[in-house]
């Protein structure tokens, strides 16, 4: 079994990637106005497993050190779906939500302690229309889709996080809801869409985790979504259920796909061409993830 999936030291790609990045974490350049709007992302997220995967590790903190350090961070994962429009507790340090089971105790026991974020809480529902009623939770904190990457990203943990319900399967009202979250952007919140392009976890065999092998369906799927996304073809992503190779296998359900329309409502266009930051294959499934200006 490969040693992402059964480590000697849980974590401990974790420990040897945190000295350096928490030294050029420091170091990071903060955002001012000058530098314009921060872009909206999308990101494969993965489980506790990236903790003991070192080159996905450094991908995603390259890709945060690439940007300006922002001045908060709105995210919204898969695995918050929620009818009624909700944002996570805004309270310093607010616990984890440690959605999984069947890992080491050690993944139970990590520790994202980020800033007060009720400023940011004030200013998302001041973004929502009279008609769209936003939850404020008191005790909810961030669930992995939230805290995992993240904790790659922004290892300092000294900027306000909040976490945002996905609260439609429509991509229509998803992207709609991420226009109102744009003007975040112009004042150095970074909003991220947090999913996995391909997220075909019941069809997953034992040669995906141990030999790196991609299945067709997971390889078409990403081929082209990546293709749809550089030719800013909207109606052709909100098709995938249909139009997409690989479908139903590389999304059983919709979750770890639809943030991609947070992502493209929260965009300057969102028919310009996405750019890749990070791509390539983890046990099979696909961890494209895209940035949009």
């Amino acid at each position: 079994m490969s040693s992402v999936l059964n480590p000697k030291i849980p974590g401990g790609a974790y420990d040897a990637f945190l000295p350096e990045a928490l030294s050029r974490a420091s170091a990071q350049r903060e955002w001012t106005p000058a530098d314009g709007p921060l872009p909206a992302l999308y990101l494969s997220h993965g489980a506790p497993p990236t903790f003991d995967d070192g080159p996905w590790l450094r991908e995603l903190f390259d890709w945060a050190q690439s940007l300006p350090k922002p001045k908060a961070i709105l995210i919204v994962s898969a695995h918050w779906e929620d009818a009624s429009l909700a944002i996570s507790a805004p309270g310093a340090g607010t616990p984890l939500v440690y959605d999984f089971s069947g890992f080491h105790p050690r993944y139970y026991q990590m520790r994202y302690d980020t800033p007060d974020a009720t400023a940011l809480a004030h200013r998302i529902a001041a973004a929502m229309p009279d008609g769209e009623p936003l939850y404020q939770h008191t005790d909810r904190g961030l669930d992995h889709g939230a805290w995992v990457p993240l904790m790659a990203m922004y290892p300092t943990a000294d900027i306000p996080v909040l976490q945002m319900s996905m609260p439609s399967h429509d991509p229509t009202r998803l992207m709609a809801l991420g226009y109102r979250l744009a003007p975040l952007r112009e004042e150095g919140v970074l909003v991220i869409g947090s999913g996995f392009m391909t997220h075909g976890l019941p069809y997953l065999t034992r040669e995906m985790f141990t030999d790196g092998v991609v299945p067709s369906w997971s390889s078409d799927f990403d081929a082209w979504a990546a293709d749809a996304l550089a030719r800013g073809e909207l109606d052709e992503l909100a098709a995938y259920a249909t139009r997409a190779p690989g479908m139903p296998y590389a999304h059983p359900t919709p979750d770890h796909f639809l943030p991609i329309f947070i992502t493209l409502g929260t965009a300057t266009d969102p028919e310009a061409p996405a750019r890749t930051a990070i791509d390539g294959f983890t046990m099979g499934c696909a961890k494209r993830s895209f940035t949009l200006r």
